[in-house]
């Protein structure tokens, strides 16, 4: 998320928000957001949800993941609001909906994901 400028803006338990600005290199070749980036903040959305569940000394590894791209993804800035459907001990089910456009009003994709619990992770 360092190389993409991306940080979390919102963090409640099971969910997670994490927005990135528009900068040189997030580019494809007509002007918007690449799926890459798209995708990797909706990973990382769902992911941190699952994480905000689980105590310290662990940590989360995606394990599936099905994006749809819903808009061309522009704007100054893209939201990725992450959410947790269905926590469990190992697994957690998640969800994220990744918003940009003008007021981040436009829903570019859509995502859901399975996220994987490791012990012994450090912070």
């Amino acid at each position: 998320m360092v190389t993409l400028g991306a940080g979390i803006i919102r963090l409640e338990p099971g969910e997670v928000d994490l927005a990135v600005d528009s900068k040189d290199g997030l580019y494809q070749q007509h002007g918007f957001f690449h799926a890459g980036v798209t995708s990797s903040i909706a990973d990382s959305a769902a992911g941190y949800a699952a994480l905000s569940l689980f105590p310290k000394g662990f940590g989360v590894l995606t394990s599936e993941f099905k994006i749809n791209l819903l808009n061309p993804a522009m704007g100054p800035r893209l939201v990725a609001k992450g959410c947790v459907l269905k926590p469990g001990k190992l697994l957690c089910i998640c969800q994220a909906d990744v918003y940009g456009g003008a007021a981040c009003a436009t829903h570019v994709a859509t995502g859901l994901f399975t996220m994987v619990a490791r012990e012994g992770f450090d912070d």
